[in-house]
């Protein structure tokens, strides 16, 4: 709008921020790199009470006054989604960004060797947290003028591949939907983006697809050679949320920012 006030970014030292999927991998290397940059206040969000603990206690040994918690639960489940934001928002009085990095446990795998019920379990497991995550936080963030949201989905979204028919075209929707939130919140001073790595090594998931699954472990295989840049890793990801939430991402939202360090142009 013409002559519309723009909303004041905060500082990245002002911050109070959600990461779901915190406890570990990109979520966890993603608070370590805020709590280093100057975040003041975070909340973790997992499913597992053991790891959030180690997280936390993991955290709290850097040199940093930030206050940090966990909070279990799980976002596929929209109301437990509610509670999580209410009970971040309580306690930190405020949400001013909102990390979405739940991870994925499904594998690639050929459209015909699915199950039905397992086209089903992907749809809900991989997209249902993010959606419902974002749609906790919005009151807070419109409340408080403003925010910003990161979402990790995948290459998969842009690049069509082998055996990954369905995770894509989850992995689109979570993009799709990105950009569409970031249309929806600018008016309220609410930035969306979205992060789209490859292979990110170092992680479960990764782990996972090279000792697991057999027609995964051939299809990265192929995929890793072309990172010639380097492979990339959760620290890398992280980076560019930290970035991505402070002043310098002012104008930034409704994309879909790829990571993979060359393996694709997507």
């Amino acid at each position: 709008m013409r002559g519309a006030k723009r909303p004041k970014i905060k500082r990245l030292s002002e911050l109070s921020a959600v990461i779901v999927g915190g406890t570990s991998g990109i979520g966890l290397a993603t608070a370590g790199a805020l709590i280093r940059a100057g975040v003041p206040r975070l909340r973790l969000v997992g499913r597992n009470p053991e790891r959030a603990a180690a997280a936390v206690d993991h955290l709290r040994r850097f040199e940093s006054e930030a206050e940090i918690a966990a909070l279990l639960a799980d976002c596929g489940d929209p109301k437990a989604a509610k509670d999580m934001a209410e009970t971040a928002l309580a306690g930190m009085g405020g949400i001013d960004l909102l990390v979405c990095s739940p991870g994925g446990n499904n594998l690639p795998e050929l459209l015909f060797r699915q199950p039905i019920a397992q086209l089903n379990r992907t749809l809900m497991e991989d997209m249902a947290p993010t959606l419902n995550a974002c749609r906790a936080v919005l009151p807070a963030m419109m409340e408080g003028g403003g925010g910003c949201i990161v979402n990790l989905a995948s290459d998969a979204a842009k690049v069509a591949t082998p055996g990954e028919s369905v995770i894509g075209a989850v992995m689109a929707g979570i993009v799709q939907f990105t950009r569409g939130l970031a249309i929806e919140g600018k008016r309220n001073g609410i930035r969306a983006n979205a992060i789209t790595p490859s292979l990110v090594e170092g992680t479960a998931l990764t782990d996972r697809l090279m000792a697991e699954g057999t027609f995964s472990k051939k299809l990265f295989e192929k995929a890793r050679p072309l990172a010639d840049l380097g492979p990339t890793t959760a620290e890398d990801l992280a980076e560019l949320i930290v970035f991505l939430a402070g002043p310098g991402a002012a104008k930034i939202t409704g994309q879909a920012i790829s990571v993979n360090g060359g393996i694709s142009a997507a």
